[in-house]
């Protein structure tokens, strides 16, 4: 059988600016630039000066030569290259070849999920056969704990292996506790194989992502208690909702679960799948347990895919209320020892999470999205000695980590480095990557103006005092001062129409003027000072774009910034009648573009920056900024007037 894969590891493709390739295919990558390919990839190429046949050429496979080089093989007859060029990764489609279930049983492929196990799938695939048969000729699976049952699949186990011409050294223990736990089942294992399940579906239907490729055993024998006592009587179904554990770890391990005190830190959606195995389980339903959730978040609509505790009428309600009573209604066991709050867990609430609440607690579980909330819980673990699990997801990516008082690092004792920051110059005026566009995108345009502008202006209308403490402290004093007349004079909207307006000159502003600037500066045949093409390596000169109500992007800027502009400014917002934009585009007034002579633009990043020193405080012309406080309206005159800054959300 055979299965065509589309897109086998799930990244996005890599591309990256090349520096130069010889004559006998080698292509490198800008200086400190990984391209981070492997053998075996595929690259195409842009841009190409000299070497024009590489342009569009159909992907070619690489050989890695180093973390900064990589051969695309014989380039003959293609030319001199001369400068310039991208590469770019293709994802080649792979087919992959599967045996049916019997060639397959006899001689099977393993998937290893433990390389300190590697021995086991192979005596877990012969047990598994002798486990069957057993069931077969029984008429039921082993009894839990029973030696001679366990005896019996050992000795199935090694004639399955003679029979296959087999020479396999058993683990004896291994066999027989797969006989001791065959009645069994536990929730968190169902999880873990419902969750391979899962992707293995979304991987057959979509082609994305690497398969597993025919058998994978998985164990965590290790979990097994050592100090709670396991026999045939101990490990005997009592009847209850428990029973498939209690064959596992045995009744007194069922105990210290059921009067465990867990507190879970945030009810998304980490928080919901901890929050529905602890009430499989019976974590806290004993008569001294308990389970503490807190949450400070609300429900909203996006939140409905995949939290899953939360329904359609839950929104607006709270998280940790909502996942509580699901909880709850999971395993009513869990009535009178679930308590749900709505805290923040930090130094401003120490007074709720006080000594006497940490003292108290078995555990933690951690279920948060940023680093400093998860470092404020370690630290307080680690004061109050109590364990932690600590997890996280990114898309089809997760981590764990279990920290355990003196035996284990802590949560804070490692970190991730730093998220690479982009060069000022790079972004504003040199991008040549997606992320730099990204980058501006969120910082210059989105959080400058409709974030931190706003906020700006609501001190200045709030706190007295607020220009004399401004101009004391120094800093962007004349940037700051635009900012405020910008906003309450010169671009202040008294409609939505005028708010289109100002989308559409800002469009401008961004996507034609400042490019047509930066070409005024930098035209496209410059040479810098030692004779090179000054558009070249890294710097791609840019196309300024003319508005094209037409264009969907075009379009779509304007209804975006317009609204977002209008939320600033608590107007009505049309919603999104095409014909409204489209009727007030036509009568926006665009001024035709004039370069400006004497406008300077840092062209590398050793260069001082000259955005920074014209806006710099020490050196601003004392009458210019003067002149521009006189023509601000007090805060008097705008009396309960106040603009309303977008809120941020983690997917911005």
């Amino acid at each position: 059988m055979a299965f065509t894969v589309i897109d086998p590891t799930g990244e996005t493709p890599l591309s990256g600016i090349i520096a130069g390739i010889d004559e006998e295919g080698l292509v490198s990558a800008l200086d400190e630039t990984r391209h981070g390919l492997e053998d075996g990839d595929y690259v195409t190429f842009t841009e190409v000066e000299g070497m024009e046949g590489l342009n569009g050429c159909a992907p070619r496979k690489i050989t890695v030569k180093g973390p900064y080089t990589f051969s695309i093989g014989d380039v003959t007859g293609l030319g001199q290259y001369r400068r310039g060029g991208l590469y770019q990764q293709v994802k080649m489609p792979k087919i992959i070849d599967f045996k049916s279930f019997t060639p397959a049983l006899a001689d099977p492929e393993f998937v290893v999920s433990d390389f300190a196990k590697f021995d086991r799938p192979q005596q877990l695939h012969l047990a598994f056969q002798a486990l069957h048969a057993f069931a077969e000729s029984q008429g039921r699976f082993p009894r839990p704990m029973h030696e001679e049952d366990a005896t019996v699949i050992l000795r199935s186990a090694e004639a399955f292996a003679k029979a296959q011409g087999l020479e396999v050294q058993f683990d004896e223990k291994v066999i027989k506790e797969l006989s001791y736990q065959a009645l069994g089942d536990l929730n968190p294992m169902a999880a873990f194989f419902g969750g391979i399940a899962a992707q293995e579906i979304l991987k057959a239907v979509s082609g994305k992502f690497q398969p597993v490729s025919q058998w994978m055993y998985f164990d965590s024998l290790e979990s097994l208690p050592s100090s709670s006592a396991r026999s045939a009587e101990l490990c005997k179904p009592l009847g209850s909702r428990y029973d498939g554990q209690v064959v596992v770890f045995g009744r007194e391990y069922q105990e210290k679960l059921s009067n465990v005190k867990q507190f879970l830190v945030g009810a998304g959606a980490i928080g919901c799948e901890m929050l529905k195995n602890w009430a499989m389980i019976g974590l806290g339903t004993g008569p001294k347990g308990k389970i503490i959730v807190t949450d400070m978040d609300s429900i909203e609509k996006s939140n409905l895919n995949r939290q899953f505790l939360f329904r359609a009428p839950d929104v607006g309600k709270m998280k940790s209320d909502c996942a509580a009573a699901a909880a709850q209604a999971m395993n009513p066991d869990l009535v009178g020892h679930i308590q749900s709050l709505k805290d923040r867990v930090s130094p401003e609430t120490e007074e709720t999470f006080n000594e006497t609440f940490w003292q108290d607690l078995d555990g933690v579980t951690n279920a948060l999205d940023n680093v400093e909330a998860r470092t404020y819980v370690d630290r307080r673990c680690v004061f109050f000695r109590k364990p932690l699990l600590e997890s996280g997801t990114l898309g089809t990516k997760g981590n764990t980590q279990v920290v355990l008082p003196h035996l284990t690092e802590s949560y804070s004792s490692s970190q991730d480095p730093p998220e690479k920051e982009f060069p000022m110059c790079t972004v504003r005026s040199f991008p040549n990557k997606i992320d730099h566009t990204i980058a501006w995108a969120k910082e210059y345009m989105f959080e400058s103006l409709f974030i931190a502008s706003p906020s700006t202006v609501n001190l200045y209308l709030t706190q007295p005092g607020y220009i004399d403490s401004m101009l004391k402290q120094g800093g962007n004093q004349k940037m700051t001062l635009e900012t405020l007349r910008d906003y309450l004079t010169t671009d202040r909207p008294r409609t939505f129409e005028d708010c289109i307006a100002w989308a559409r000159l800002l469009f401008e502003r961004e996507f034609n003027n400042k490019i047509q600037q930066l070409l005024h500066n930098f035209p496209k045949d410059s040479e810098t000072s030692s004779g090179t093409p000054f558009w070249s390596g890294p710097k791609r000169a840019p196309d300024a774009l003319k508005f094209d109500a037409s264009d969907p992007m075009h379009f779509g800027f304007i209804v975006s910034a317009a609204n977002l502009h209008a939320f600033n400014y608590n107007i009505k917002s049309p919603g999104l009648d095409k014909d409204i934009y489209l009727r007030e585009l036509e009568n926006v007034i665009v001024p035709d573009f004039a370069p400006a002579e004497g406008v300077k633009i840092q062209a590398n990043d050793s260069d001082a920056d000259t955005n920074a020193e014209a806006a710099g405080s020490s050196f601003d012309d004392n009458d210019e900024l003067q002149q521009i406080i006189s023509g601000l309206p007090s805060p008097s005159e705008l009396a309960g007037f106040q603009l309303t800054p977008v809120e941020r959300t983690p997917y911005v």
